[in-house]
């Protein structure tokens, strides 16, 4: 009533009437300062889809906490499901922030509001003046043209706990390769090739070269490019100190690896299923550097090695990105 109240004047006194049209009138003007209505507002089913990719929330109603999508790649799913509605990356992170979903906040996501915490600096490693540096490599290679080149890491598992993954990511199509190795001696990281090399027939094609960093299993260089049957089966370039930057590709990977596996994580009591189950999900994520498709659009075929019981304990896990979108096989361990 006090919106649409104004005073009318009769011959010998005022008194306090109410206008509807005045109230309606006021009503619109003030409905300007308001801002825009929610996009998604009209489109209940758009936003459950988003919210249930970014909480992690599987077909079968569970929740895998481990599997959340960014917002970005969340949008994306979205859009390959053929959704009308579209927002972007700004105003959904907007909408998080605002509280505009039901469950989903801030908290929910991998990276915001998350201060990078400082620590030592680790001892310097010098390398080899002899060993190939990255300065060196092909251009074709920089500018991921072709496929068949890698970049190669390892992730370490809990302080006095001996096994670790060799993790591999191939440059074009971020198609993510695992090994679980017993150690992480140079011996155990050439097992694994000298098996692979052995079971692919195309190795030659599949692995071109590699790139990672000084740590000290990935330095013996001579054995490491040594082919089983002779001559060099692939080259190594080795990136600056301090310049992980230069195999950003599986230093992508080991995040997401560090999402399902944090710091402190014992990898001997981690079953291979567990990691097949990642890398399965890590192949199907879509990514942005790839126009929002995921690595097993790109990848048509796919390939397992059996890794010898002699390798001590070495468990293989193929790259998941096929087609079909089986889990990946993997040897006994």
């Amino acid at each position: 009533m006090e919106r649409g109240a104004y005073i009318h004047t009769c011959d010998y006194w005022d008194e306090v009437r109410y206008s509807a049209d005045k109230a309606q009138q006021i009503h619109t003007y003030r409905q300007t300062a308001k801002g825009r209505p929610l996009k998604i507002g009209g489109d209940r089913a758009y936003a459950e889809y988003l919210e249930k990719k970014m909480l992690g929330m599987q077909a079968d109603g569970s929740v895998d906490r481990r599997k959340r999508y960014s917002p970005a790649a969340a949008l994306a799913a979205a859009r390959r499901e053929g959704y009308g509605c579209t927002v972007s990356v700004n105003t959904l992170y907007s909408y998080i922030t605002k509280r505009v979903f039901l469950r989903l906040t801030d908290r929910d996501l991998w990276m915001k509001g998350k201060k990078k915490r400082s620590g030592k600096r680790p001892e310097r490693r010098v390398v080899h003046p002899a060993l190939p540096s990255i300065s060196v490599r092909p251009e074709p290679v920089n500018q991921r043209a072709e496929r068949g080149h890698w970049e190669m890491d390892l992730i370490v598992g809990r302080e006095g706990s001996r096994p670790v993954l060799l993790t591999m990511v191939e440059r074009k199509t971020r198609e993510p390769l695992a090994f679980k190795l017993p150690d992480k001696r140079a011996a155990s990281v050439r097992k694994v090739f000298d098996r692979l090399e052995k079971s692919t027939p195309d190795f030659r094609d599949r692995f071109r070269s590699v790139t990672t960093d000084n740590g000290s299993e990935f330095l013996e260089y001579e054995k490491l490019v040594r082919s089983i049957h002779g001559g060099k089966r692939f080259e190594v370039y080795y990136c600056h100190s301090y310049s992980a930057w230069e195999k950003g590709g599986v230093e992508n990977l080991n995040r997401l690896f560090r999402r399902w596996f944090p710091k402190g994580t014992d990898f001997s009591r981690v079953p291979k299923r567990e990691i097949a189950e990642f890398l399965d999900w890590a192949g199907h994520y879509p990514r942005k550097v790839l126009d929002w498709r995921s690595p097993a659009e790109l990848v048509q075929h796919k390939f397992s090695g059996d890794i010898d019981a002699a390798a001590g304990n070495l468990c293989d896990i193929t790259t998941p990105a096929n087609p079909s979108g089986a889990a990946p096989s993997c040897c006994s361990c």
